[in-house]
C-alpha cells in the first residue's frame, strides 16, 4: 500500500504590532525642515560674526531669508562686536528655540501616530 503525503498543517497568520511603530515619514520631514532652518540661521550667525559682505548676492539672500526667522528673538540679548563683526545672540537663541520646537513636534508625532497600546520607541 502506497503512503500518501500528508498535507502541511495550516499556518495561522497573526498580526503583530511592532513596538514603537509611528509615522516615520512625518517625523523625518519635521526633522529635515528644522535642520534646514537651523543651517540657514547658523549661516547668518557665521556671516555676521566673520563680517561677510552683505553686497554679495548669496550673503544678501541668506540674510534676507533668515531675517524673518530671527526677528522674534531680536532684542532678547544685546549684540556685541563692531560694525563689521557682530556676535548676534538672536541667531543663537533662534537656533536653540527652533531645535527644541522641532524635537517636541517629532515626539508629538511619535506619540500621536503610534498604534494604540504601544509605547513609542525611545531615541
Amino acid at each position: 500500500m502506497a503512503m500518501q503525503p500528508q498535507a502541511p498543517a495550516p499556518v495561522e497568520r497573526v498580526s503583530v504590532t511592532e513596538q514603537g511603530r509611528y509615522n516615520f515619514r512625518a517625523a523625518a520631514v519635521v526633522g529635515f525642515v528644522v535642520g534646514l532652518v537651523d543651517v540657514i540661521i547658523a549661516a547668518r550667525f557665521l556671516g555676521k560674526l566673520l563680517g561677510a559682505s552683505a553686497q554679495s548676492a548669496f550673503v544678501h539672500f541668506i540674510y534676507q531669508l533668515s531675517a524673518v526667522m530671527v526677528a522674534p528673538f531680536t532684542g532678547i540679548f544685546g549684540d556685541t562686536g563692531n560694525k563689521t563683526n557682530t556676535f548676534e545672540t538672536a541667531s543663537l537663541v533662534a537656533i536653540v528655540v527652533y531645535a527644541v520646537i522641532g524635537w517636541g513636534l517629532v515626539v508629538l508625532i511619535r506619540i500621536v501616530t503610534a498604534p494604540h497600546g504601544t509605547k513609542p520607541a525611545s531615541s
